[in-house]
């Protein structure tokens, strides 16, 4: 049987690797955390560019009703997306801003592509390479 002072010493004098985690032991928690961050990136990414298009479809379709709004007082599309904004043109039927802020840039920050004859217009983003064309992100969007 063990004495009350065998006992006390037992409890103060573990072996020196029973204190704390292996070298191995991090290793392979680190490890299991890697994996894991290789499954779960790619999906956050791909929601990050999901939100981007979203974002950009929102935006043409708000920007697509000021346009329309501008049209209804002044007869016709302007010639630029800033005519949204500021008058340029002096008329007394211009009942603008049409928008509340600046023309918003894509959420890549690049301008949107307009287009108008007066009549109709295209409105589109060229996507995240800023150029015409593309797959995936690069693609444009518009409407």
């Amino acid at each position: 049987m063990l004495s009350t002072e065998d006992k006390h010493m037992n409890r103060f004098t573990r072996p020196h690797t029973a204190l704390g985690f292996t070298i191995i032991e991090l290793l392979i928690v680190m490890a299991i955390l890697a994996m894991l961050a290789v499954m779960v990136a790619p999906n956050l990414f791909n929601q990050a560019d999901s939100a981007r298009r979203d974002a950009v479809l929102s935006q043409i379709s708000s920007l697509g009703s000021a346009l329309d709004t501008y049209r209804l007082d002044m007869g016709q599309y302007p010639d630029d997306l800033e005519q949204l904004v500021t008058s340029s043109s002096g008329r007394a039927s211009w009942n603008g801003p049409y928008l509340r802020g600046d023309v918003p840039m894509d959420p890549w920050g690049n301008a949107y592509v307009y287009d108008s004859d007066g009549r109709s217009f295209t409105l589109m983003s060229y996507g995240a390479d800023g150029r015409e064309g593309g797959e995936g992100n690069d693609a444009d969007i518009g409407g």
